[in-house]
């Protein structure tokens, strides 16, 4: 990951308050919200979060190599890989080997994997209507958007490409 030197138009240091820097306030909403919804999963489950989002993506998406599941989540190899184990051993997602990259696998979901998914997505929109049940539909959507383009200015900043 390459950054810049110096951000533009950088303000005085000293007018950095925690509490009104949006990168904090992202990652602490991010975190109390992850919490809420990994306790369920753990609890009812038996699920940590990056294996749930790998069942999600193998759900909506179809198989896919491990690869793939990085980009499409920005999770990281080793997360990836290793939600992937559990889940195999669990017997909710088949590991296959790469045809063409030995290193990576091809993963998809099971019969079972696929009956878990049915079962915990309900769960999950209603976390997500519980969530933003105080925000008008108009809001929910300018809510997504913002997330978006804050996620592509990142991306843009980081020089890394913005996923799809």
């Amino acid at each position: 990951m390459t950054l810049p030197s110096q951000p533009p138009e950088a303000p005085v240091p000293g007018d950095l308050k925690l509490d009104a820097y949006l990168p904090y306030r992202l990652s602490v909403a991010s975190n109390a919200v992850s919490g809420l919804i990994a306790r369920a999963y753990e609890d009812r489950f038996g699920l940590t979060i990056p294996q749930w989002r790998l069942i999600c993506v193998l759900a909506e998406d179809g198989g896919l190599t491990q690869g793939a599941v990085v980009a499409r989540t920005g999770m990281d190899k080793v997360t990836v890989s290793r939600a992937a184990q559990g889940l195999a051993k669990r017997r909710l997602v088949q590991r296959a080997d790469h045809h063409a990259d030995g290193r990576s696998h091809f993963l998809a979901l099971s019969q079972e994997g696929a009956r878990l998914h049915a079962e915990i997505a309900p769960l999950a929109l209603a976390y997500e209507a519980a969530l933003i049940s105080g925000l008008a539909p108009t809001e929910v959507a300018l809510l997504k958007r913002l997330l978006s383009r804050l996620q592509s200015a990142a991306h843009a900043l980081s020089g890394e490409p913005s996923p799809g």
